[in-house]
């Protein structure tokens, strides 16, 4: 099986809508550490996820923002829900949509997935205020 080395238009826009909710450093960050290994599956979530979901007009990025939090948080992928809260910085999103948004986690999910995923959103949104004051 041979496998073309060319990018779908739709990776292209998935990879400029990537860059553009999760920051340039992060993408490029996860471009220099791929391997022949994950590289099918980079490609994947670039076309698939950025280009695909990400990229259609009929939400927002905040919204989108605030339905993947939701959803990351639901199923308890919290390295994710930390990523996607850092990439609020980009999409709109504040932490006033996050907080409503696991409001519905805990009702919809359950308390235990909503009360983890505050936790670790609350630590986020401080790391993230440490480093716009400059400090690490």
């Amino acid at each position: 099986m041979t496998v073309s080395s060319e990018k779908s238009a739709r990776h292209g826009q998935g990879m400029a809508t990537r860059r553009a909710v999760l920051g340039d450093g992060h993408v490029d960050r996860a471009e220099a550490s791929k391997t022949a290994f994950d590289e099918p599956f980079q490609d994947l979530i670039t076309e698939a996820a950025w280009g695909h979901v990400w990229s259609r007009s009929n939400w927002t990025r905040r919204e989108r923002s605030m339905v993947t939090i939701a959803l990351l948080a639901a199923l308890g992928h919290y390295e994710e829900v930390a990523m996607h809260v850092r990439a609020t910085a980009n999409t709109g999103a504040t932490p006033d949509d996050i907080r409503e948004a696991l409001l519905h986690v805990a009702i919809y999910a359950g308390v235990p997935a909503a009360n983890h995923a505050i936790k670790v959103v609350k630590q986020t949104l401080a790391e993230m205020e440490r480093s716009a004051e400059g400090g690490n």
